[in-house]
């Protein structure tokens, strides 16, 4: 039999009940569809992670209160909290590290805000002037917290772009106007650059004081929430973690590393363990939205077998004209095939237009990769050779004569 011969069968073996043949597919798109939005949500959060990573700082460490927990899981919501570090623990690393090119002690903390009858609630950064070279800062207008600012705890404040649209409009002026922080009065001296982000860690949403004044007024007391510290070069990352660590252990009176009461984070470290997290996730979406694809398969052995039945004295009559199994194996395999195909190529454009979708509405970029796309098609494939193999064997297998006789 030609192979022009097998393709016409196929077009009106699968036109003869539209309904039914859509309905099969259907299931193939839905579940080719979900693994390939699935897989861009997770991709597109994971670049976004690594992205916000990524701008805080070039060559940065950072150390943080609370004892470590260990690889893939030190990026935790709890880390941070605890009140082991100090003003003191941050000069002395500025003073005796030798690798540390600036650093930046922080007090983080989020309150109400309020200006000219409009109010948010956001994150408040107590720092010194080194946390613009350390985390990689801009000011698009006005100045930054200097060195007199911190020395007088100066009630002065710089907004990040989107505290500032929040504040007093979009594009409106900041400089020189008066905020409230927690019912207390600060002067804006500034507005940052904007850097992108979403969520508690937006550098956008944020207000920075200085670190002596949010301490004095605000957060009460001499604890620090993180202390950032940016690397000479990128080959002594490993050097200057090294070097805090062993300061610290010293300065804390503590003998073994295990116990120590503090983290201290690369950024190598920090992308290894949000890494670990978001593919974990994706991982998970994609074996969720693939169960979708398992029950589709079993709809196209499903219609394939009910085919079989029904075309038995067809097949009967193929037989009995000289066609042999290998000939009827194809056909119904090559049905099964076609269907599942063509129900991948669906299942990619409705997996893009999800995607799409989910940029628009959530915020999180989805990224459809070449990877994805080319594992959907052979995905689907496998699924119409394994569950088309069984239904086109037993079409095969039919006797002519009782195929004939069949009713």
């Amino acid at each position: 039999m030609k192979i022009i011969d097998v393709f016409e069968e196929i077009y009106w073996s699968l036109s003869a009940n539209k309904v039914r043949s859509f309905l099969t597919v259907l299931g193939i798109v839905i579940g080719i569809g979900s693994v390939i939005a699935m897989v861009a949500v997770g991709q597109g959060a994971s670049s976004n992670i690594q992205t916000s990573i990524q701008s805080a700082g070039s060559n940065l460490v950072t150390v943080s209160p609370g004892a470590p927990r260990g690889a893939g899981t030190q990026v935790s919501a709890g880390r941070g909290s605890a009140q082991t570090l100090t003003q003191a623990d941050a000069d002395a690393i500025k003073s005796s590290v030798t690798l540390a090119k600036a650093t930046s002690p922080e007090t983080t903390k989020r309150y109400q805000v309020t200006a000219k009858g409009l109010n948010t609630n956001t994150s408040i950064i107590g720092t010194v002037a080194d946390y613009l070279n350390v985390h990689n800062v801009q000011i698009g207008e006005g100045a930054f917290i200097n060195s007199q600012n911190v020395e007088s705890l100066n009630k002065v404040a710089v907004l990040g772009p989107s505290t500032r649209d929040d504040l007093f409009g979009v594009g409106g002026t900041a400089v020189g106007q008066t905020i409230k922080i927690n019912k207390i009065e600060f002067k804006v001296i500034g507005v940052t650059v904007a850097k992108g982000g979403s969520g508690f860690n937006n550098p956008d949403d944020t207000i920075y004081v200085p670190i002596s004044t949010a301490q004095h007024f605000l957060a009460g007391g001499t604890f620090i929430t993180s202390i950032g510290i940016e690397a000479v070069d990128a080959n002594s990352m490993d050097s200057l973690k090294q070097e805090i660590t062993n300061l610290l252990l010293e300065r804390h009176k503590i003998s073994d590393a295990t116990l120590a009461d503090f983290s201290v984070l690369t950024q190598a470290d920090i992308l290894a363990s949000a890494s670990t997290i978001t593919n974990t996730l994706t991982y998970l979406l994609a074996s969720i939205a693939g169960i979708s694809l398992l029950v589709g398969g079993i709809g196209i052995m499903n219609m394939m077998l009910t085919t079989v039945t029904e075309r038995t004295r067809e097949i009967g009559l193929r037989k009995a004209i000289g066609a042999d199994k290998s000939d009827i194996s194809m056909q119904f395999l090559l049905e099964a095939v076609t269907l599942t195909f063509t129900g991948g190529v669906l299942g990619v454009v409705l997996g893009w237009l999800l995607s799409l979708a989910v940029t628009k509405f959530a915020g999180i970029a989805g990224q459809v990769s070449f990877s994805a796309v080319g594992l959907a098609f052979g995905v689907s494939a496998l699924i119409g050779i394994v569950f088309g193999y069984y239904p086109a064997r037993r079409a095969a297998r039919l006797n002519p004569i009782d195929a004939l006789r069949y009713e």
